[in-house]
């Protein structure tokens, strides 16, 4: 690297050293120590949507700002995302909804 972006041997072997020592800590908080013990029900209740909540975190910003658009919103990702959503709403299942979407994208491609 060049520049103001130098990074050395030391700081990069810090850097990986301290990510992965977090991400043994925090899989052994849950479980090394809490694994073998029961949880509370409100707990149990929260982790349960965790999964839920990640990938909605993950893709707005993909739909909303995509920087393939230079953060302009793409109407086409805007209606894949809200079929999706209203097909996962009514169905309560996640493969039809995921299906829907992608036929959102896909079929006005290959029709125009």
């Amino acid at each position: 690297m060049t520049g103001t972006q130098d990074m050395t041997d030391t700081v990069l072997w810090t850097v990986i050293i301290g990510l992965a020592l977090g991400s043994f800590a925090l899989r052994f908080l849950f479980l090394g120590v809490v694994g073998d013990r029961p949880l509370p029900r409100w707990l149990l209740r929260c982790l349960r949507y965790t999964a839920v909540a990640i990938l909605p975190a993950l893709i707005t910003p993909l739909v909303l700002w995509p920087k393939a658009n230079g953060g302009e919103t793409d109407p086409m990702k805007l209606a894949a995302a809200g079929v999706t959503f209203a097909v996962g709403y009514l169905t309560k299942q996640v493969l039809p909804a995921v299906l829907a979407g992608a036929a959102t994208l896909i079929v006005p491609a290959l029709l125009f």
